[in-house]
């Protein structure tokens, strides 16, 4: 497997990347820099911190901003809130998110300043925003099996990735267990995916690598990158065999910090879910 520069534009803290199914483009944020990007060139900038997305058509996203849900119309540019997001909070911003087979989607919030357990992890789903777990210091790793019965998520400064059940409606039903404990090995788990056979890819960083766990939290192989902080990866191309991985550069000045990269893989991925508003 040969690790390919995808997009050389360096990312402060590059983040989010979602490949859009009808669009078939790979878009991703400059979380630190409030900026949206895409495979094309383009680039657009926001007042405050984005994060993550969801797509809901074949002109616009969902955009988690540092204070609101809202709406992004890739033509004209038009920023629609939907819902608010820990608005009266400004110690806080949005961080790792992804959608749910159901339609849902999950967005985990964290302090600007990475401050202890001051953030949560929240799922919007059909016009109600729930929060679903607090006391979170850093959000990631949210992710689903191909099933849809089962969620993923971590706060990585606790180095271990969870596990939830959930009703045929998305909701989390029980208590999360460990699914994936990276402690002894120091590891810090970043953002995660599923592959069709669910297996989950966890960047980790510091390490230069995403690795691949089998369900249940068995490792199997891991690719390096020549990024550091390398920070969550996402599946796309026409076949889903391609993953994308981003990286941040916040605090390093490598050259290939903060850019975003590819490789061919021999399993495909899962195709990205449309948000239901």
């Amino acid at each position: 497997m040969t690790v390919t520069l995808y997009d050389p534009r360096h990312c402060v803290l590059g983040e989010g990347p979602l490949w859009h199914p009808l669009r078939k483009q790979l878009f991703w944020f400059d979380i630190l820099g409030k900026k949206l990007l895409c495979d094309s060139g383009e680039d657009w900038k926001f007042s405050g911190h984005v994060s993550a997305a969801g797509w809901i058509d074949a002109d616009t996203l969902m955009v988690a901003g540092e204070t609101a849900l809202f709406t992004f119309d890739l033509n004209t540019q038009a920023v629609t809130d939907i819902v608010g997001l820990e608005a009266d909070n400004p110690q806080n911003r949005s961080n790792d998110g992804r959608a749910d087979p159901q339609g849902g989607f999950w967005i985990g919030t964290m302090g600007k300043e990475a401050q202890s357990w001051a953030g949560a992890i929240y799922r919007y789903y059909r016009g109600e925003l729930r929060q679903l777990f607090d006391r979170i210091t850093i959000s990631n790793s949210i992710c689903f099996a191909p099933s849809g019965d089962r969620a993923y998520f971590t706060d990585t400064r606790g180095r271990r990735i969870m596990q939830i059940a959930l009703d045929p409606e998305g909701w989390p039903t029980g208590e999360p267990e460990t699914y994936l404990d990276l402690r002894t090995e120091e590891l810090n788990p970043d953002g995660s995916v599923v592959d069709s056979e669910g297996c989950l890819w966890n960047a980790q960083w510091g390490a230069h690598r995403v690795a691949r766990y089998d369900a249940d939290g068995v490792f199997m192989e891991a690719v390096e990158f020549p990024a550091a902080q390398i920070s969550c990866p996402a599946f796309g191309g026409d076949d889903l065999k391609t993953l994308f991985v981003t990286s941040a550069a916040d605090g390093l000045d490598g050259p290939s910090e903060g850019q975003t990269f590819s490789i061919q893989l021999d399993v495909a991925g899962q195709p990205e879910h449309r948000v239901i508003l």
